[in-house]
């Protein structure tokens, strides 16, 4: 007799649905509850990004939950810093100190507090706070993640890949991606894929790495790393060489045939500030968006016998020179010629002779209206793999030129812009770094400079910031630079801090380039036996490595424990259809003594009656982080959430709702706004799309603008460095200047000072399946990466005699390290790689001392330096773009060879720290309900 099995048991007797932090997806999630515990995590079928689609790691965010490495209450430091040991205090005390700490800063040294972010996701808030506490020093995490692909895609075209825009996946019939992160993004893409590929269209991965997305490409292209920029090069090279460019998108929507100024570089202007074009009709000289003007790409300008010359003759110069032909370029990019013109020529095929055109009448911002909507249906996505070099940031810029010339920006079957984005870096804040003792930042610290004025220097050109952002060694950092705090507050250049405060930044460990000499760095000593770094706040949800190394330890909650806000402000989940924002609540209690980082925020501001925090009767304005997201409002109607404002019933703009949350909860967490069919594609021109982004509060004002092919704002430093202006830079740094910020895209090789001998270069990616640090605690996630071999291609594994499980030595102009080795086929001959993150240091994260993550995992961070080495100019210069200051996480360069007699341990060893949590139980078990 067969036994009766119940095939569909009762899952949870409640849903609670709100958004997923396992990775910056956001994804909707329904949290199924049992006996007012998590039961079970599956993907909320209704919300607009991941549609029901989850992944391991969202599914795994139930052991985030229960993971034994969670803090439980406030910590003071009570042996040396990096030993770990605390003692547990009240949040009162916590509070206290910290307040004790901080308040004599704001009132009169605020740049010696500073305030950095890891992964939080609430960066509009958390600037909002330092922005009041006074402190320049405030950024978070992109300036050793992606700036370089951010800025270079606001400079360039008002917007960039991931958050800022995705493919026209319904219409795309070719589709080309460029070093992307796995775990970045990942249900999106994956669906994309899915979708398209479904229909016959085809992918085109480059990545010297064969895995996840370069996996299920119809065609791999193992680009040797560093040189992505002249491969794109070469293929505008072929592209403008035969003609296969888009001339009327480039000269209705670029500034491709804007006036150049032959003397200055700069363009050409009228009384109104309005960029010159040669206008068809008149042969003349018009603003290039006056009513009907008709923008001539090859026409010039003759003045006094000075020719100006559009932007558009600048770029065939350069591009149609033989330095950029496939030939040239080949042996460099690991690409044979052929290949390049093939992917070329595909490339062109596919945009115009499968063009379409949707019957969509729409408005341009010259008052021309056209019956249809051209379509190009190639795409494209890039994120951190063609970004974290030393020519970054003209790479990224390159890719966008890419796209533009094919004049598949914005079009169907292109690239298409999410909300709040497209925006002109018009449209963007300036920098700002004033102090103000007792008073608010005179403006916001991050921002995107026009020119050498927009620096972040002091009379005598010496930076403002701690992270030197914003100055002559990294103009135009937009993000700054968090992977050079600690080194600098170190050295005391260009001064000395008080206290350093992070949240969920691990900069002891995985987050620092030099993580051996970060944690020294941490612990360093004055002659008189104090910290160098006098004070270290930090807040975390778990026992991480950096935990050790603070004297103050504020306790944060896991994700389904507070409330977080998604906030068109911020990080929003808008679709390139749809603006969205979303929120995460209290979906659970917290069973431990710990608080939402964003509401101690706001108690600590409460406490020190910080400005902006405060009402003029000296009363707090927030009393949490909850009261906060539905009552703050930046402009007047305009606040964190655009959805149920005013009595529920408005969007975008509004009055205060005290019922918003509610409603967001009641709605699955998140509200969606459609954009109107008709302003849906064309958004930077298209004047119904304008409109209803003023109506939605995005701007003011309509903001229509040109892409910027040639870049107006590096020309002025670029001038500077010329010897043009007040503001100049110093000597040391004129050619750099000179040289890098380059109006228009070129590629350099990045600086080989110190790697003579060292020819193999070593790169990092994360595995889908984890996220950051936090990932690869979770009981659940750690069964498919528990360790982590350095994979090495086919040819090096024979010309150093390795097998599977042999251990190496890798050694790099800065470190060694000795671990376990694997051979992979698909990698670019000359790379080496490993899953990052997976390593941990003994004694943190409540694992097992002989876990496989302490034992065998392993990072590479031990190989590189936060600065190149030494050139013999008596100068220490960073490893990082040049532009935006990016750390060059992947420019690094190592040797190989066959360790003689294997380790028990990967090495480095560190000696275990103590941790305030423990050792987690040999097994995680436990029921919920009945």
């Amino acid at each position: 007799m067969q036994p009766v099995i119940d095939t569909s048991p009762k899952v949870s007797d409640e849903v609670r649905k709100t958004t997923c932090y396992m990775c910056a997806c956001r994804c909707g999630i329904n949290v199924h509850m049992k006996d007012g515990k998590v039961a079970y995590i599956e993907g909320n079928r209704d919300h607009p990004v991941n549609k029901g689609v989850l992944c391991a790691k969202g599914s795994a965010g139930i052991m985030q939950v229960n993971a034994p490495s969670r803090l439980r209450a406030p910590l003071k430091r009570v042996g040396p810093r990096g030993s770990g040991e605390f003692e547990e205090i009240s949040w009162d005390e916590a509070i206290s100190t910290a307040v004790g700490w901080l308040n004599e800063l704001h009132e009169t040294a605020p740049h010696k507090l500073a305030f950095f972010t890891g992964r939080d996701q609430s960066q509009s808030f958390t600037s909002f706070w330092a922005q009041n506490f006074g402190t320049p020093n405030y950024a978070a995490h992109g300036g050793f993640c992606s700036v370089n692909m951010a800025a270079a895609g606001i400079y360039t075209m008002g917007g960039a890949f991931w958050e800022f825009g995705q493919p026209d996946w319904d219409h795309t019939k070719l589709f080309m991606l460029f070093g992307v992160a796995e775990d970045h993004d990942s249900n999106p893409i994956k669906m994309g894929i899915g979708k398209i590929k479904a229909r016959g269209a085809r992918v085109i991965g480059v990545n010297p790495i064969r895995t996840g997305y370069n996996a299920v490409a119809d065609d791999w292209v193992g680009i040797t790393p560093g040189t992505d920029g002249l491969f794109i090069l070469s293929m505008i090279h072929v592209l403008m060489k035969a003609g296969r460019i888009d001339l009327d998108y480039l000269g209705r929507y670029t500034n491709a045939p804007v006036l150049v100024d032959a003397d200055t570089g700069l363009l050409l202007r009228d009384a109104d500030d309005k960029p010159l074009v040669i206008d068809r009709a008149s042969g003349k000289p018009a603003p290039f968006d006056r009513p009907g003007v008709s923008p001539d790409l090859s026409a010039t300008h003759e003045v006094d016998g000075v020719t100006h010359r559009p932007v558009f003759h600048h770029m065939a110069e350069r591009y149609l020179s033989e330095d950029y032909a496939p030939e040239a370029v080949a042996e460099r990019c690991g690409i044979p010629a052929p290949r390049i013109r093939a992917i070329a020529a595909e490339l062109a095929r596919v945009a115009f002779d499968e063009a379409f055109e949707i019957e969509r009448e729409w408005t341009d911002f010259r008052g021309e209206t056209h019956k249809t909507m051209t379509g190009r249906p190639v795409s494209f996505h890039a994120m951190r793999g063609i970004s974290a070099h030393a020519n970054g940031f003209q790479t990224c810029r390159a890719l966008h030129i890419l796209q533009i010339i094919l004049g598949t920006v914005e079009v169907p079957g292109g690239f298409r812009f999410k909300p709040p984005y497209p925006k002109p870096v018009e449209a963007h804040p300036t920098p700002h770094s004033g102090r103000r003792p007792g008073r608010p930042l005179n403006g916001p610290h991050l921002g995107f400079p026009r020119g050498p004025e927009d620096l972040q220097v002091d009379d005598a050109g010496k930076p403002n910031r701690i992270d030197k952002a914003f100055s002559w060694e990294n103009p135009m950092s937009v993000h700054g630079l968090m992977h050079m705090v600690i080194s600098n507050a170190r050295a005391g250049d260009p001064y000395h801090i008080d206290t350093l405060f992070l949240y969920m930044a691990n900069m002891s460990w995985n987050s620092s380039m030099n993580s051996s000499g970060v944690m020294e760095m941490l612990t360093a000593r004055n002659d008189d036996g104090g910290y160098v770094i006098p004070r270290i706040i930090y807040s975390d949800a778990y026992s991480s490595e950096m935990v050790a190394y603070a004297d103050l330890i504020l306790p944060d909650t896991t994700y389904l424990e507070r409330h977080d806000c998604i906030s068109l402000l911020d990080r929003p989940i808008c679709e390139a259809d749809a603006a969205a924002d979303a929120i995460r609540w209290p979906v659970i209690e917290p069973d431990r003594d710990v608080r939402g980082f964003q509401s101690v925020l706001i108690e600590l501001a409460n406490r020190m009656s910080l400005p902006g925090f405060t009402d003029a009767d000296g009363t707090p304005k927030w009393t949490d982080y909850a009261n906060y997201i539905v009552n703050h409002e930046r402009r007047p109607g305009i606040g964190p959430l655009a959805g149920f404002r005013g009595t529920g019933d408005k969007v975008g703009r509004g009055e205060v709702n005290p019922e918003q949350l509610n409603r967001y909860i009641e709605n699955g967490g998140f509200f969606v706004e459609h954009i109107p069919e008709a302003a849906q594609y064309y958004k930077p021109w298209n004047t119904a799309y304008q409109d209803w982004a003023v109506g939605l509060g995005l701007f003011e004002s309509p903001q229509p603008y040109l892409f910027q092919l040639y870049s107006e704002p590096m020309r002025r430093f670029q001038r500077a460095a010329e010897g043009h202006g007040d503001r100049q830079p110093p000597e040391h740094l004129r050619d750099r200047i000179r040289t890098h910020l380059d109006p228009l895209p070129f590629w350099s090789d990045t600086d080989q000072t110190g790697n003579a001998g060292f020819t193999v270069t070593a790169l990092t990616q994360r595995p889908m399946a984890m996220y950051h640090s936090w990932g690869s605690q979770n009981a659940w996630l750690r069964q498919l990466h528990g360790r982590n071999p350095l994979y090495v291609p086919t040819k090096l594994m024979r010309e150093h005699g390795l097998s599977d499980g042999d251990w190496a030595r890798v050694t790099s102009p800065h470190g060694e390290i000795t671990v376990p080795v694997m051979e992979m086929a698909a990698l670019n001959e000359n790379t080496v790689w490993t899953w990052n993150a997976i390593g941990k240091r003994k004694g943190a994260w409540a694992l097992d001392e002989e876990a496989p993550e302490a034992t065998q995992g392993f990072l590479l961070n031990h190989l590189i330096h936060e600065l190149l080495p030494p050139k013999g100019d008596g100068l220490r210069w960073a490893n990082s773009d040049p532009v935006t200051g990016q750390a060059a996480w992947f420019d690094l360069k190592v040797r190989i060879e066959k360790a003689d007699a294997p380790p028990d341990e990967s090495q480095p060893v560190f000696a275990p720290i103590d941790s305030p949590v423990g050792t987690g139980p040999k097994e995680l078990r436990w029921k919920v309900g009945k």
